[in-house]
């Protein structure tokens, strides 16, 4: 659990989870690093952000732990996500358990999203990196090794086989809360695609939502990484915190007035 600086027990404090699902790894860090700035960093800010494991996890804990996810790849970790904002809720009456953000890079952006459009109600700020939201274009190996597949014979005795990950975009016309989904435009890991086709199912459903290209980027950001921290920031920073002084509104309308300023 990562705290503000400056952090008062008395005060309550918005509360944000940085996911990554694997399910052959977990996120939780156990010591200080620049490269866990989603954590650390974004803590400074006023939040109170955590990284918890979940069923399906490391596979150092157990075969059953790690398999659980097995044939329900996208939504085998959300429940436990959010009974620990739950839990800790409980236990601590620091956390708002009514302003709960969710992030992820790559299959954290995957997680995020899900958890905005399955459980609309409790996650109400998300930023989502790069996500493999629709898996039927997502490498084969990695669907096949932790998904499964289902072997099909015919009339004939051919035999195919078929895998089929619930997809983000199947799911858009459930969101409620405030959603950023981010990718680079040369994504050599996950491609673009994948982001593109929830949006384009966001749009049809009528949703409002901010969609951040990453020019010049492959799967991680490169050289706009900071840029993209900021984009993230500012995002919870708006709608957990209720903090619009970066917002683009507010620009223009300092720009507008410096323009009367000068007249």
């Amino acid at each position: 659990m990562y705290k503000p600086f400056d952090f008062d027990p008395t005060k309550k404090y918005p509360i944000i989870e940085y996911v990554y699902p694997g399910p052959q790894t977990e996120a939780v860090n156990k010591s200080f690093s620049k490269s866990m700035d989603r954590t650390d960093r974004l803590a400074q800010f006023g939040y109170v952000v955590i990284t918890v494991g979940n069923r399906g996890g490391n596979p150092a804990r157990s075969k059953w732990y790690h398999t659980y996810g097995y044939g329900n790849l996208r939504d085998y970790g959300l429940a436990d996500k959010k009974a620990a904002v739950e839990q800790l809720a409980d236990r601590y009456s620091f956390i708002d358990a009514t302003k709960v953000g969710i992030t992820g890079h790559s299959g954290g952006g995957f997680m995020s999203t899900a958890a905005m459009l399955v459980y609309p109600d409790f996650f109400k700020a998300a930023v989502s990196n790069a996500g493999n939201h629709d898996n039927s274009i997502y490498n084969r190996w990695w669907s096949e090794k932790h998904h499964g597949v289902k072997e099909i014979v015919s009339a004939k005795g051919d035999t195919t086989f078929k895998y089929s990950i619930d997809k983000n975009p199947d799911l858009a016309k459930n969101l409620k809360g405030h959603l950023m989904l981010m990718t680079g435009d040369v994504d050599n890991n996950v491609h673009p695609a994948n982001t593109i086709r929830v949006a384009n199912a966001l749009m049809k459903a009528g949703k409002r939502f901010e969609f951040v290209i990453v020019p010049g980027q492959r799967h991680a950001f490169g050289d706009l990484t900071e840029y993209a921290f900021w984009k993230l920031a500012d995002h919870f920073n708006k709608y957990l915190i209720g903090d619009f002084s970066q917002s683009d509104q507010v620009n223009v309308l300092e720009m507008d007035r410096e323009v009367e300023q000068k007249k």
